[in-house]
């Protein structure tokens, strides 16, 4: 499979005052737009200053100048953006890859590279589980895609920006487990963010405080429903065992609000759009705080007595 050069390609963004005129309107009337109908929906440049996507400006322009009444166009261009997803949907469900890589270029070339796995190339995956079942052969083979895909775009990502380490623990079964597209969504958008991220899975305890040592993270999620409390509160107590008194959040591990506010331990958004941006401003709020001189643990070693007993990990972890 061929590196899709349309990542390569930065999408084309506008300003307010760029879309407005693209849409011959005033920047007023185009923000009473945004927050009647959600529509066009923009980014925020570093500045915290609008950006919209050209495609999706244009097709509202193109709906508009067939006559119709702002509503309809919305609905119109709305259309015109969802018809990627029956296309990747049908790519998929006919196991064609280069046609299912084709629909992500279409869908990148009037989306940022965020919006697109968020609204096509997720729900296009979500869709074809409901028809065919997370077991089964079409599943398998979508999945397998998806997954590389959102790989290849990581490895695409711009280099790191910003002092920020994310430490991702994945406790989802494989890559055919469902919630790992949503976890290689959230790695690959806290790259693009400028942040070094580093997957490793929650089972995987030898050699953690030499591979934090050289990492540094500055926040835990861990991520996935599959692998039980215990073995995950091993391996974070672990991590901070090795790297200290980390903030950790949890992110698509099912339901544990009761956990979440009696331990501290932060439950992500279910988006992972929405997660990543979480992630990144506890960082951020983390980092803004005057250091606190905290206690190096006096036992840095995985296995211990302490680390054995499976409540007391849970409750130093926040599980």
């Amino acid at each position: 499979m061929q590196v899709p050069p349309t990542l390569h390609i930065a999408v084309r963004t506008l300003k307010t005052s760029e879309a407005a005129a693209l849409l011959n309107v005033s920047p007023n009337t185009l923000r009473a737009w945004e927050r009647r109908f959600g529509y066009p929906q923009p980014q925020r440049s570093p500045g915290k200053h609008r950006l919209y996507t050209h495609g999706e400006v244009a097709a509202l322009r193109d709906a508009l100048q067939e006559g119709l009444s702002i509503s309809s166009a919305v609905s119109r261009a709305r259309e015109a953006l969802s018809a990627d997803t029956n296309v990747l949907v049908g790519a998929l469900h006919s196991f064609e890859l280069e046609r299912a890589d084709g629909a992500m270029e279409a869908a990148l070339a009037l989306r940022s590279v965020e919006r697109s796995v968020e609204e096509v190339l997720l729900p296009s995956l979500r869709e074809l589980g409901a028809r065919h079942g997370v077991d089964s052969a079409p599943w398998a083979f979508a999945a397998r895609w998806a997954n590389d895909w959102l790989q290849r775009a990581q490895r695409l990502a711009p280099p790191p920006t910003r002092p920020a380490s994310v430490l991702i623990g994945d406790a989802t079964r494989d890559d055919l487990d469902p919630d790992s597209l949503d976890v290689r969504a959230l790695e690959l958008f806290c790259a693009r963010a400028g942040a070094r991220v580093l997957p490793l899975p929650v089972r995987g305890i030898t050699g953690l405080p030499e591979v934090l040592g050289a990492f540094a993270p500055h926040a835990v999620v861990i991520a996935g429903g599959y692998v039980p409390d215990d073995d995950v509160a091993r391996w974070a107590y672990g991590v901070r065992s090795a790297a200290g008194p980390l903030p950790i959040a949890l992110f698509r591990r099912g339901a544990r609000d009761d956990r979440v506010r009696t331990t501290g331990a932060r439950m992500l958004s279910e988006s992972a759009g929405d997660a990543h941006r979480e992630v990144m401003g506890m960082i951020e709020a983390r980092q803004s705080r005057p250091p606190v001189a905290t206690p190096t643990p006096a036992n840095t070693e995985i296995g211990t007595e302490a680390a054995d007993a499976p409540e007391l990990r849970r409750r130093s972890v926040g599980l």
